[in-house]
């Protein structure tokens, strides 16, 4: 919706509608307050209008949004210059020069305000004040776009007296009466001079003469006259928007054909618009055609690099080629494109199929790693170290076994009796709860579970374990002698025949227990377990 309006403020713009176009550009604005092209736009209607105020607000919020960009400070020196603050303006245009020293629009505002302002300062008498202006390097280009100074250049005896200005400015008086030099002079400084005479009479300072008349403001934009060349570029990238347009529209239809179609005229209309490339790219996505995408896509990031357009657009281009790699399946370059694109814009959307394609591209690796044979022999090895006694070598070719088959739920049973003769109990109930979670009929997996939490002094949750594996093996020996052995310790804590070390040991597991933490918030049970520590008669 804001490019539509954007356009529309363009169109009254380029027809001289200035008042309308500033609707369009407001409207644009209030639908995308973050765009500086909108606020950049804008400030050129306005000071097109005179209104300079509006312009120079404008022009610092375009700055304000994007300081890197050289129009915008154009645009804030213009609206200094019409302002007549001359200073500013100079300092803004040096900005605009500073960010981009190739172009020839911004030296020549600079050129032209620095003109004024030493005319101003000169009070505007003597020849040398107002020769100095024809110093400037773009005079040639500005008589040239001149319709009525145009055909002066073909004059030989007027390039020669122009010459000869420019070499010593003081000898404009000399040429004064030839009226191409007052027309060209009255175009240089914004008053309609009719003649030669008229002219020398203000000039010369006499007390009957008239104060000179008030320079007439610049505008901005559009510029005073455009080449041939220029105006067919500009309907060219007028026509590209509109061909982008409808492929767009062809594109949310599904008439992906149709679509490619509009996007190919727009390119050829205007191949510095990498949009069009990117957009062409979604729809070659769409279509199952990866190669064609990641070929505009690259195409598109060159471009965007040569032309220093905007790193946005150029992020966009990357992920575009990041997602297809994706499906393609090509995860590793996915990864390292995706990397790229975000270091040229971070994007929420970006870093999301980042993190997607790194745990895909992690999981692919998993699944061409895993080898069943090889875990066997892995296996078997880890067995023979056990047996020997040597149990972290033997952890270390189970830990390889489950890599190669991380299915195979015996394997983590076998370590986690590893890790209980290592003494590393927290691992031996990770790999002990993994072997039931793979196969819940396996009774070796609660006997490794049982006996780790024995060991930990856990006997109630160690006789649970025990209870559960019951269920799938009735008759397990190993099951139902834990099941003694933790009544046997529980019976002594109550009968108080376990040392105090054991005792403490019993209360801190307890502590830990989830389900004696939540009895211990209730604000009841704390008052009765208080009640029986300070005075165990009235408690009862």
């Amino acid at each position: 919706m804001a490019d539509e309006a954007k356009a529309k403020g363009n169109a009254a713009f380029s027809a001289g509608r200035f008042e309308e176009a500033i609707g369009h550009f407001t409207d644009a604005v209030n639908l995308d307050p973050s765009n500086h092209v909108l606020y950049s736009n804008r400030s050129a209607a306005q000071a097109s209008l005179k209104r300079f105020g509006p312009a120079l607000e404008d022009a610092q919020k375009t700055v304000e949004l994007k300081p890197d960009w050289a129009k915008g400070y154009s645009r804030l020196g213009a609206a200094h210059f019409g302002l007549r603050s001359f200073d500013e303006s100079i300092e803004a245009y040096k900005k605009g020069v500073e960010l981009d020293p190739a172009n020839e629009q911004i030296k020549a505002g600079l050129s032209e305000v620095e003109n004024a302002k030493e005319a101003k300062e000169s009070g505007g008498g003597g020849m040398g004040g107002l020769g100095n202006m024809f110093s400037s390097p773009d005079i040639w280009a500005k008589l040239a776009q001149n319709p009525e100074t145009r055909g002066y250049l073909a004059q030989p005896d007027f390039v020669q007296m122009l010459n000869a200005v420019q070499a010593n400015p003081s000898a404009l008086g000399t040429y004064m009466s030839d009226p191409r030099m007052m027309k060209v002079l009255g175009m240089m400084i914004g008053v309609n001079v009719s003649s030669g005479d008229e002219f020398m009479k203000e000039q010369g300072g006499k007390p009957e003469s008239p104060a000179a008349p008030t320079p007439k403001e610049p505008e901005p934009e559009p510029e005073p006259m455009m080449t041939d060349e220029e105006q067919a570029e500009k309907k060219a990238k007028e026509d590209a928007i509109k061909e982008k347009e409808l492929g767009n529209a062809a594109y949310k239809k599904k008439e992906f054909e149709t679509a490619i179609e509009h996007y190919n005229k727009a390119i050829e209309l205007n191949d510095s618009d990498i949009s069009f490339l990117t957009n062409r790219a979604a729809v070659y996505m769409e279509m199952g055609n990866f190669d064609d995408c990641i070929k505009d896509c690259d195409t598109a990031f060159e471009k965007g690099r040569e032309l220093r357009i905007d790193f946005k657009l150029v992020a966009r281009a990357l992920s575009r080629k990041g997602t297809a790699l994706t499906k393609k399946g090509e995860l590793k370059d996915a990864i390292e494109v995706f990397n790229r694109s975000l270091m040229e814009h971070r994007n929420a959307d970006t870093l999301k199929k980042l993190k997607d394609a790194e745990s895909a591209y992690k999981k692919q690796q998993e699944e061409a790693y895993l080898n069943p044979e090889l875990a066997d022999e892995e296996k078997n090895k880890g067995n023979e170290l056990f047996r020997d006694g040597k149990f972290a070598d033997a952890v270390k070719h189970y830990s390889e076994a489950i890599k190669r088959n991380p299915k195979d739920h015996k394997v983590y049973s076998n370590r986690a009796a590893c890790y209980m003769k290592l003494a590393a109990f927290n691992e031996a109930l990770k790999d002990a709860n993994q072997c039931i979670a793979i196969d819940p009929t396996f009774p070796k997996g609660y006997t490794r579970k049982g006996a780790v939490q024995f060991f930990m002094k856990e006997y109630d949750k160690a006789m649970e374990t025990y209870q559960e594996g019951l269920k799938h093996d009735a008759n397990n020996e190993e099951l139902t002698d834990g099941i003694k052995r933790c009544v046997d310790m529980i019976n002594k804590g109550n009968r108080g025949e376990l040392s105090e070390e054991e005792m403490k040991m019993r209360q801190q597991k307890a502590m830990q227990d989830p389900e004696i933490q939540m009895i211990l918030q209730d604000p009841i049970m704390r008052q009765v377990l208080n009640d029986f520590q300070t005075d165990p008669k009235a408690a009862q």
